[in-house]
């Protein structure tokens, strides 16, 4: 059976992809960020995982001061643009915004962030005073938001910086994991581009272990810094997923967001399985993408799903069906898969964690027609690789580090993002990269006294 797939106009492209949540003018700035209290005990600088002065940088826009704003945002969070885009601000700064307490909208946090650092990249506007090489050298394997983030505040410090990537672009999953529609690859790269115009130097299509070894790593660098984040989504291993057309959700995400507009082609009845919110990124992407129907499987129920409620809510606006208590137990089909053979299931009992088991409930097979499907069951680290980090250890698939400084069993190499803490936001591994540096610097300025 030949598989009919679906394109959309690069217009359908453009107005389907368009901003989740436009850009404020500068005059609505002002009038939002007048709206402000201004907190002394700020709820939202202290859920925020960077701790960006929030009250800071509103004050400073309210009085016009845009780039004393983005200097503000981005000595904390070096990537405050791409989070003012793409950080889940309804369950962080605008969750705890202190206006939700007095039955009024939560200040827009993350669209006023997303207009100074726009500003600042608009106007061409240097931030900071980059101090001349103290002579010492880190190198960063993988260009992600932690090692973007642990190099640009290393650079602030004097040290000269480099970051292999073994993709063509840097950026990691800020750049091809997240929706168009939240976040842009051109702002990605952008943003990108003022961190190399700190003086930060990013080899791509280098593959460490491959193209460079450790040891020659180690040679030339006086530290290193591993943030790789995690690889490969996790594969279901049913009968027949060696079929055409299952596709990893990541790749999928990437490939729409590098190819032309309207050149991504889908099937027109669409499976996503899993429960996260990448399966939302997914399911909205493929209904954009012109889907006829997109339907989502879990094998938990709706309360027990990890997508967040604002995102999940995002998907069913879009005409995204779920299934609850469901599992997929194989795909069908010659050659193309054709359709998705699924059990129904129920909760058992908690196990250690806590947690309601799911069960397959004996009988209650039913088909579901798919001519595409995107697995989007979490991503896992490259275990090879881990062992590969010479006396550094692992554990559960994950670099074992201090998640307070990224310091690893080897004092020359440190670690952070979602390649130790697991997945997470990209405002985490921003955290992670930063302080990381800050414990890179207090290490080789230790080994300089």
């Amino acid at each position: 059976m030949t598989i009919s797939l679906k394109k959309i106009s690069p217009e359908e492209y453009r107005k389907n992809f368009a901003d989740m949540k436009p850009a404020l003018s500068e005059s609505a700035a002002i009038v939002e960020a007048g709206r402000c209290l201004f907190c002394y005990d700020a709820p939202c600088t202290n859920i925020c995982p960077t701790h960006i002065d929030v009250p800071g940088f509103i004050k400073k826009i309210m009085t016009g001061n845009y780039i004393g704003s983005a200097k503000t945002i981005l000595s904390e969070n070096i990537l405050g643009e791409s989070c003012g885009r793409a950080c889940p601000v309804e369950v962080l700064c605008e969750g705890a915004c202190v206006m939700n307490d007095k039955d009024e909208l939560p200040i827009k946090i993350g669209q006023l962030q997303r207009f100074s650092t726009e500003w600042r990249r608009n106007n061409k506007k240097s931030i900071f005073d980059i101090p001349e090489s103290n002579g010492k050298s880190v190198g960063l394997i993988g260009a992600g938001p932690a090692s973007l983030s642990c190099a640009a505040y290393l650079k602030l410090n004097g040290y000269d910086t480099l970051i292999y990537e073994a993709e063509e672009l840097a950026g990691g999953l800020d750049a091809f994991g997240v929706a168009e529609y939240k976040l842009t690859l051109k702002s990605v790269l952008d943003e990108i581009e003022m961190i190399k115009e700190m003086g930060v130097k990013i080899q791509t299509d280098t593959k460490v272990g491959k193209d460079i070894s450790f040891d020659e790593l180690l040679k030339k660098h006086d530290a290193l810094f591993i943030g790789i984040g995690l690889g490969r989504t996790r594969s279901l291993e049913i009968p027949g997923n060696d079929l055409n057309g299952i596709h990893d959700t990541i790749d999928f995400v990437k490939k729409y967001k590098t190819n032309p507009p309207g050149e991504t082609a889908v099937g027109k009845n669409v499976i996503v399985i899993g429960g996260g919110n990448t399966s939302v990124d997914a399911a909205t992407a493929a209904k954009r993408l012109g889907a006829d129907t997109v339907t989502v499987l879990y094998r938990r129920s709706e309360s027990e799903m990890p997508a967040f409620a604002h995102e999940y809510e995002h998907a069913k606006a879009d005409g995204v069906n779920y299934q609850w208590l469901t599992n997929p137990i194989a795909f069908m089909g010659d050659t193309d898969v054709e359709a998705v053979k699924c059990i129904r299931m129920e909760l058992g009992e908690p196990d250690d964690s806590g947690r309601r088991q799911p069960i397959s409930v004996p009988g209650t097979e039913f088909t579901i027609p798919a001519d595409m499907v995107f697995l989007a069951l979490g991503q896992v680290a490259d275990k090879e690789f881990i062992k590969s980090i010479p006396e550094v250890g692992f554990s559960n698939g994950k670099i074992v580090a201090d998640p307070k400084n990224g310091k690893t069993s080897n004092p020359r190499i440190f670690a952070g993002g979602d390649v130790v803490h697991g997945a997470k936001e990209v405002v985490n591994a921003v955290q992670a990269g930063k302080l990381a540096a800050y414990e890179i610097n207090k290490f080789l300025s230790d080994e300089e006294d």
